[in-house]
């Protein structure tokens, strides 16, 4: 790991940040720190505070097109990935003229009442509350898109993935602070968590874990940038040390907040990892170096990470994997997967009632409840589910297969442009690895539905796809 770097952009002097990048980067870290340490942004007044603070990114998106500058060096291209956006925005828009349901009283109290609408129009059960999610949606994913658009230095992108990995370092090191000390609640107690499993600032534990493989992804792609150069210092005294307990205490926290789906996932991250090491190490050996001793001690450095985490989170651990066997059993026992199973085909069955145009944005809460067939054991009332527990079903649900398919176009035409097999850096791999993962576990868990994890997957994303675009460009 001490191979000199290829040429980088450390070898021409610094090109000073105009001030709309100084703008585009303090802009998404304030929203970062907003949602990270606003309780993942899972509370009212925090999503209102997102939305509001995230606006100011239109006006930096106008400021750029009128950049006479920007337009005879061709900077614009990028505002072509903004097509899927805008068909979104107006597909929710136009749904919004249709309302799926009414108000009416039963009694003294109000209910939803369905009206009668083609599935083959595009309508929303509540607009009000679509129009909501949607400002919220676009306030988090027009900042993160402006990095592609008008950051041009790679220092400063890793300026801002730093900061990134240093706020999620201060938020692990806080909860664990929190969880060892056996607080019943969030910020040591003052505030009462509707989850029993939380963690730091987040009041679901899957939601932390989604989060800290993100930021673990992109501190792996920083400790490898760093561990590259050749700027006369050994790795013990560089960046990628401190990266790399950046990484161990990210990765101890997960298993810790009690998150065993989190836990694979970091598991894949860093098998992936190992992996890339070793052929890396067979590919740049001298002729008739033995491999034997480089991965040992690769394979040491992660049996005694390994350990660390065990030391600070073998409670947590062994409470969960007892849990994990009862649910095993249980299953055994039933014959069948148990309620998940139940919840992912009654919202299938939601999901073909309307399925080019779905029953509106922010609609499963209110539309499930009529294809729910889940009842509670002990009173025979119907099971309540705010979400669906896999965020693709709810997409297809809610937004159909039309703007399903525009959410993912959103990430897959910039992925298209990113070069990344072009760019010499390792850092837009990991970071499009991280973002790869929480797509994967998105078909079981909900990670979109919260607004940090939204928030946190955009900044990685469009920062890898600038960052490549960038590195195979110079």
């Amino acid at each position: 790991m001490h191979a000199s770097s290829p040429r980088d952009d450390r070898s021409a002097p610094p090109r000073p940040l105009r001030r709309l990048e100084w703008l585009a980067l303090v802009h998404v870290a304030v929203l970062l720190v907003l949602a990270t340490w606003g309780f993942g942004g899972a509370i009212g007044w925090v999503r209102t505070a997102l939305t509001c603070a995230g606006a100011p990114a239109i006006f930096l998106l106008l400021a750029h097109v009128k950049d006479h500058a920007q337009r005879a060096e061709g900077g614009l291209h990028a505002l072509r990935w903004l097509w899927p956006f805008a068909g979104f925005n107006l597909l929710v828009l136009v749904a919004g003229f249709t309302p799926g349901f009414h108000e009416m009283l039963f009694g003294a109290d109000p209910v939803l009442a369905q009206n009668i609408v083609s599935a083959w129009r595009p309508s929303s059960a509540r607009p009000l509350l679509a129009l909501r999610e949607l400002a919220l949606f676009d306030a988090l994913f027009l900042p993160c898109f402006t990095l592609a658009l008008i950051v041009r230095s790679r220092r400063a992108l890793r300026g801002l993935l730093f900061f990134a990995g240093a706020n999620a370092l201060l938020l692990a090191v806080f909860g664990t602070l929190q969880k060892l000390a056996h607080s019943p609640g969030l910020f040591f107690g003052q505030v009462k968590s509707p989850q029993v499993y939380f963690f730091a600032s987040f009041i679901y534990h899957n939601h932390w874990g989604a989060f800290a493989t993100l930021m673990t992804a992109g501190c792996l792609g920083l400790v490898w940038h760093y561990a590259r150069r050749n700027d006369g210092r050994d790795f013990f005294h560089s960046p990628a040390f401190g990266g790399l307990f950046a990484v161990l205490v990210l990765a101890a926290t997960v298993p810790l907040s009690g998150s065993r789906s989190c836990t694979l996932l970091l598991v894949a991250l860093f098998g992936g990892a190992f992996l890339h090491v070793t052929i890396r190490l067979i590919r740049h050996r001298r002729h008739g170096q033995s491999l034997a001793g480089p991965l040992l001690g690769v394979l040491a450095a992660g049996l005694i990470g390994a350990a660390c985490v065990w030391f600070v989170a073998r409670e947590t651990i062994s409470q969960r994997f007892a849990k994990t066997e009862e649910q095993v059993a249980a299953m055994r026992e039933r014959g069948g997967l148990g309620s998940r199973a139940t919840l992912y085909a009654d919202t299938w069955k939601m999901a073909r009632e309307k399925l080019w145009f779905g029953w509106g944005m922010s609609s499963y809460p209110h539309v499930f409840i009529l294809f729910n067939t889940q009842k509670s054991t002990a009173d025979r009332l119907p099971v309540f589910y705010a979400d669906a527990h896999s965020d693709w079903l709810q997409s297809v649900a809610e937004h159909g297969v039309v703007g399903t398919a525009l959410l993912g176009l959103c990430a897959l035409l910039p992925l298209a442009g990113a070069r990344v097999r072009q760019a010499r850096s390792l850092l837009p791999a990991y970071l499009l690895a991280g973002c790869a993962l929480i797509v994967l576990y998105a078909w079981i868990e909900f990670p979109f539905g919260n607004a940090a994890v939204v928030l946190t997957w955009w900044l990685c994303f469009f920062s890898a796809v600038r960052y490549a675009r960038l590195d195979s460009a110079s």
